[in-house]
């Protein structure tokens, strides 16, 4: 048996599949959170064009008190996708949380930033869970009956379409349950310069990131992509309120994965990612879409990004 070959998630190998032999020349974002592109996606937040990222924490900075009066403090923080979870502080001291569950896909960087934050919470109970959340998952069972308050920042909820975003939400209110709360960010619709420069940085490090998604094909499914003949777009579609993100091949290519071949002509392009952007009021219609209720938002002076919380009631028929 090809051990490399066994060693893939198998929802991995069935999108890369379906991605070259039906043809369909995309990948779902979540694939380019792997170690590397985790570890270059925490470069892109430090990058002078990124705003996302510091625009959030200082919200976060200033109205997580907020979001502890409003919701009550003890409550079990739930963070979905948690990445290296350098905003979670800010919410686990405000709250004074009973627990922290972060979630991630990526396993090995999800015990690394665990076990980073219990040395700056060392009386907090944490439990790291490596799972996909993307659908409804079992929480520990320490945490069963805490109240909890899920926490999704980073407009993660962006790089969904709109349905999808719907399910997901559908997903948190039935892992964390009635009576819980959910934290959530979402990035505004602005300026489409300022958005594309955010996605198509000076550096190049954006670029790296979307290519690390080809060299792991590579890794990990026997690939022999020729990584330098494909290049990293980002432009906005202003009918779906989006950035889009492909690579897009610079010449004709031939590759095999996992001993099937394929080929791309010049200037196809592989759509790898979406990040959706939010009007006013387009954030709390999809919250409610997906069975929560907004209690509060905040937002910078810009208008640039925006935290929601919510909560989850039990439903009732209209009206």
């Amino acid at each position: 048996m090809d051990m490399t070959i066994s060693r893939v998630d198998p929802a991995f190998r069935d999108d890369v599949r379906r991605c070259f032999e039906e043809e369909s020349h995309a990948i779902p974002a979540r694939w380019l959170y792997d170690r590397a592109g985790s570890e270059l996606f925490e470069q892109i937040t430090e990058l002078p064009e990124y705003y996302p990222t510091r625009t959030e924490t200082a919200l976060l900075e200033s109205y997580c008190g907020d979001v502890a009066d409003r919701g009550g403090k003890g409550r079990a923080v739930v963070e979905f996708g948690s990445g290296s979870s350098t905003k979670t502080p800010h919410l686990l001291r405000a709250t004074q949380s009973a627990a922290y569950v972060p979630i991630d896909i990526s396993g090995e960087f999800l015990a690394a930033s665990a076990a980073q934050l219990q040395d700056q919470f060392p009386q907090l109970p944490i439990y790291p869970l490596e799972a996909d959340f993307m659908r409804r998952i079992n929480l520990p069972n320490e945490v069963a009956e805490m109240p909890k308050l899920g926490f999704f920042p980073g407009s993660t909820i962006g790089n969904m379409v709109a349905r999808t975003s719907v399910d997901l939400l559908r997903f948190m209110r039935e892992t964390l349950g009635i009576g819980s709360q959910l934290l959530i960010g979402f990035d505004r619709v602005k300026d489409p310069d300022v958005l594309v420069a955010a996605y198509d940085d000076s550096a190049g490090v954006t670029a790296q990131f979307s290519l690390n998604l080809l060299h792991r094909i590579n890794r990990e499914m026997d690939g022999d992509i020729a990584v330098d003949q494909f290049r990293h777009i980002a432009t906005w579609n202003d009918l779906y309120a989006r950035i889009e993100i492909y690579l897009e091949a610079q010449s004709d290519v031939s590759f095999s994965i996992e001993g099937r071949h394929h080929q791309m002509t010049k200037g196809q392009k592989i759509h790898i990612e979406n990040s959706h952007k939010y009007g006013l009021r387009d954030a709390r219609l999809m919250l409610r879409a997906g069975g929560w209720s907004p209690v509060k938002e905040w937002s910078d002076e810009k208008d640039y990004f925006s935290l929601i919380l919510a909560e989850a009631h039990p439903h009732k028929n209209a009206p």
